[in-house]
């Protein structure tokens, strides 16, 4: 996964250098070099926290223009998703990702019952990654939304 504002892969291949400088810049450490020395951004636990504070200064830092803004256009597409090792699947209650968000893009519905499960509304994700840091089961990857093995429950 690419850093945020990174141009469509074919352009952000030609115009990245490689040179380290937008991974120097993340004050969150989310940003690493990546297969054949480019950026990529790592939501490994326990990695960067905070996740992806869309600060700007890794944009900021690209010389050759490979992260650059669009008008209109959000820094990345990635989002959260929750897998079936979410401790609320085995009727645990857990709202360690809702309390982590800070856009409230996870709410927790009331289930008569039964444990509230957690659900995502993808339009307010940004795909930060500050949902996943605490999650004790690691059951939340961020992803693209279009990502083939993960079932995003509770999509809104």
């Amino acid at each position: 996964m690419r850093p945020p504002w990174a141009l469509p892969e074919a352009l952000f291949i030609d115009a990245c250098t490689r040179c380290g400088e937008c991974l120097t810049a993340c004050p969150t450490g989310l940003l690493v070099k990546g297969d054949g020395g480019f950026p990529e951004a790592d939501f490994t636990v326990g990695r960067a926290p905070e996740g992806c504070t869309f600060c700007g200064d890794c944009r900021q830092s690209c010389k050759p223009l490979a992260l650059r803004e669009q008008p209109g256009q959000s820094p990345w597409s990635l989002r959260a998703f929750f897998s079936v090792d979410c401790l609320t699947d085995h009727n645990v209650v857990c709202r360690t990702c809702g309390e982590l968000c800070d856009v409230g893009a996870i709410h927790f519905p009331p289930t008569v019952g039964g444990v509230a499960r957690p659900q995502l509304d993808s339009a307010a994700c940004t795909g930060c990654g500050a949902c996943l840091a605490d999650c004790p089961t690691r059951a939340i990857r961020i992803a693209p939304p279009n990502f083939p093995s993960l079932a995003l429950r509770g999509a809104a």
